[in-house]
């Protein structure tokens, strides 16, 4: 029994009649760019984010660099954020002229680390405006601690949780914490659309002005442009197909947490996390505050051990193998104040395991196996 690393046809089999009717929808009215079906999606991302603004964008990465932009980044502005993210998360800083600050990681959870931020921030070689924290994997950053540094500092805080839609802290919810939040409905996200498709959350009424004007090639009336803007707009099929599939949203968690309940039982029942020596780290539970986009392991001899699953059907991808301070693309445009070596450590040995609502437990039992079997081999005495 092959295990596939996503299967976006098992979501299809259990929504797509609802999306191709909505679809259909948009089709019958021929209103494909802003209007009707994408205000109501955003008044019902809105509503359930908890905030009173979403404005739709073409992608996640433009909802980052329109609210980074309405917050005033530009030549020489300083961003703290974390390295080890997906490269839309500095680059986005960069494009319009920022430099990115990094700071290091919690080893536990892979998002921004309070401590080593308050560092960086202490070693930056100049003022910084603001912090960029990613909800990485599913997990929400460590909000209340980050907020207190952002107003001891005097930071705004845009929140990149491209990865985690509906993770929730009480009655809080990812994109609702700093002064926008960015979402991100690529594919194979929690919610994901049809193709390309983001959105910025925000309580801020001037910002969301901002949105909606640059996302239009800064036109604030027909033909009269304020700015130079995007050409950014979530389509009218992207959103209705998004609104087909958000009532399941809150579902689809919760099953992702059952299914990363299960690798854990099934993980610990095998001796390979939790103990000492045990080859793998799990991520640690977090009630709602966890979403699971993916299921991220820090795994010894990693690269064999993906290689070894590949051999037996199974699938899994390595988010990130380059942390962003090594990219090319950004080589002497960010800062490293204090070093980063709990992200150093980290591309080493993360490895994401299939996860979608869909899968079942024979599946993850599967798996585990594969994996057990791999260490049982002599795995864990490699690399």
């Amino acid at each position: 029994m092959n295990v596939p690393f996503l299967d976006l046809r098992a979501q299809d089999a259990e929504v797509g009649d609802a999306v191709r009717a909505a679809v259909h929808d948009v089709l019958a009215d021929q209103r494909f760019v802003l209007g009707p079906h994408v205000e109501r999606f955003e008044a019902q991302m809105a509503a359930h984010a908890g905030v009173p603004y979403a404005i739709g964008v073409a992608s996640g990465t433009d909802a980052l660099a329109i609210g980074l932009a309405g917050l005033g980044v530009g030549p020489g502005t300083r961003v703290l954020t974390t390295a080890f993210s997906f490269f839309a998360s500095a680059s986005t800083i960069v494009r319009l002229g920022g430099c990115p600050v990094f700071a290091d990681i919690d080893p536990r959870t892979l998002t921004l680390d309070p401590d080593a931020a308050a560092d960086a921030l202490a070693r930056a070689d100049g003022p910084v405006a603001g912090m960029v924290p990613v909800h990485l994997f599913g997990c929400l950053a460590p909000m209340p601690a980050l907020e207190t540094l952002a107003k001891r500092h005097g930071l705004w805080m845009l929140e990149d949780a491209a990865q985690s839609v509906g993770a929730r802290a009480g009655d809080r919810r990812a994109g609702s914490f700093g002064r926008a939040g960015a979402l991100s409905f690529y594919p194979t996200k929690n919610l994901g659309g049809i193709g390309d498709g983001g959105m910025l959350l925000t309580a801020d009424e001037g910002l969301a002005a901002h949105a909606r004007r640059d996302r239009h090639q800064g036109q604030a009336a027909p033909y009269l442009h304020e700015t130079i803007g995007l050409c950014s707009r979530l389509d009218a099929v992207q959103a209705a197909a998004l609104g087909a599939k958000l009532p399941h949203l809150d579902g689809w968690n919760e099953r992702r947490r059952t299914i990363a309940g299960w690798y854990a039982a099934y993980c610990h029942a095998r001796g390979l996390a939790g103990v000492a020596g045990a080859p793998l780290v799990l991520p640690e539970a977090a009630g709602e505050a966890h979403v699971f986009h993916v299921y991220t392991v820090r795994a010894r001899n990693r690269d064999a051990l993906r290689h070894h699953l590949a051999s037996r059907g199974i699938g899994t991808q390595v988010y990130y193998r380059v942390p962003l301070h090594r990219q090319a693309a950004l080589a002497g445009r960010c800062e490293v104040p204090a070093g980063l070596p709990e992200t150093e450590r980290a591309v080493t040995e993360v490895l994401a395991l299939p996860m979608y609502p869909q899968l079942t437990e024979e599946q993850v039992e599967r798996v585990v196996e594969g994996i057990a079997a791999f260490y049982r081999g002599g795995g864990a005495d490699c690399g």
